[in-house]
């Protein structure tokens, strides 16, 4: 039951990450009485799960007096509905965690699992969904200087995604320094951030993250894990490359790296959410994610909600790629004791000032 459980969780938990979330359309109209039972149900999810029980009462209000006025009848159209009940959330909270969805197809798939056999069908249609996107592992390079490149778009749960995990790290395990562009990331699991932080330390344990729960009042802590499968790389210079669509999971593992002085941050100030939570659904037509924890990071006792994450060195994320390459190769060249390769670094240097040597992610 609890495997069959997490299933569905992950499942209905696809419509939020996937990018395949809205599938073909279908009538998106809503009478009065189905937005008010909405409404009503999103309430009260808010008051027994979101992390700030004074903030869920705030919003709780606001919402309700907003059906008290006719705002979300007056729409009638789900995607509309829930556009608007996702600004007012906001608009209270200032949480972009909190999201409202219209999607009826796919929680109708959720509502209709009842047996095992059920679930698995589920789950297989979800992996092959995160196998078609290469389980976020976009593009594995190593760039002109022997520098690792890697472009993750997604932290997917490792349970599926770990061996893809262990294949790009240990591909890029001989390069001299790891760039890791997030700038398209909107995050995941994080269990994949433990899982990919662990190459960059030894096998001594490190305290990544710490997590509070408001649902079960409980305390969680995450640390690397003592054994990755392949090479750890605790001596490889890393960047961490952002933008403001770096978002939620992707900015705990650069949030993570920046405060243990792991990583060089370069890019953009990142999109600033730092509620981890689930999706519970309101209806057959709409499907609510709220944040029931919050991250307090073990160095700075706090996080990067409404803030985000922001970068050692600030540039447009369209020229973050070429600034990290042109720092690795710098760093590369002083730490460099031949001369051989001090000249090698050098004519990197020039070219890519010139132009002639394009980086491209």
């Amino acid at each position: 039951m609890n495997t069959l459980i997490k299933i569905l969780t992950a499942f209905l938990l696809s419509i939020f990450i996937s990018t395949h979330a809205q599938e073909k359309p279908v009538d998106s109209t809503l009478t009065n009485q189905q937005i008010e039972a909405a409404v009503d149900s999103l309430s009260r999810a808010l008051k027994q799960v979101y992390v700030f029980p004074d903030m869920a009462i705030k919003m709780a209000d606001h919402i309700s007096a907003q059906q008290k006025k006719g705002v979300y009848a007056g729409l009638g159209n789900g995607r509309k509905v829930a556009e608007q009940l996702t600004a007012d959330l906001q608009s209270v909270s200032k949480d972009k965690h909190l999201n409202v969805r219209f999607n009826p197809e796919r929680i109708a798939q959720y509502m209709s699992v009842a047996s095992p056999e059920d679930s698995v069908a589920r789950r297989e249609r979800w992996v092959g969904e995160m196998r078609s996107q290469n389980f976020g592992f976009h593009k594995i390079s190593v760039l002109e200087g022997n520098i690792g490149y890697l472009d993750l778009r997604a932290f997917m749960n490792p349970e599926f995604a770990g061996e893809t995990a262990a294949a790009a790290m240990n591909f890029l395990a001989n390069a001299d320094a790891l760039i890791i562009d997030l700038r398209r990331n909107g995050g995941g699991s994080p269990g994949m951030i433990q899982l990919l932080t662990s190459y960059l330390y030894d096998s001594d344990p490190v305290h990544l993250n710490n997590f509070y729960w408001r649902p079960t009042d409980t305390r969680t802590q995450t640390w690397t894990l003592p054994y990755v499968p392949g090479k750890r790389r605790p001596d490889i210079p890393v960047y961490v490359l952002t933008s403001s669509d770096t978002f939620s999971a992707a900015e705990e593992f650069t949030y993570n790296l920046k405060n243990l002085e792991r990583a060089t941050v370069i890019g953009e100030t990142t999109g600033g959410g730092a509620h981890p939570g689930g999706p519970y659904p309101l209806d057959e037509n709409l499907v609510v994610f709220i944040p029931s924890g919050r991250a307090i990071n073990p160095v700075t006792q706090s996080n990067w909600e409404g803030t985000g994450v922001k970068p050692h060195i600030e540039v447009p994320s369209d020229e973050a790629l070429k600034v990290a390459v042109t720092k690795a190769v710098e760093n590369l060249m002083t730490g460099s004791d031949n001369d051989g390769e001090r000249r090698y670094y050098e004519q990197l240097l020039l070219d890519l000032k010139s132009g002639k040597l394009d980086i491209k992610g």
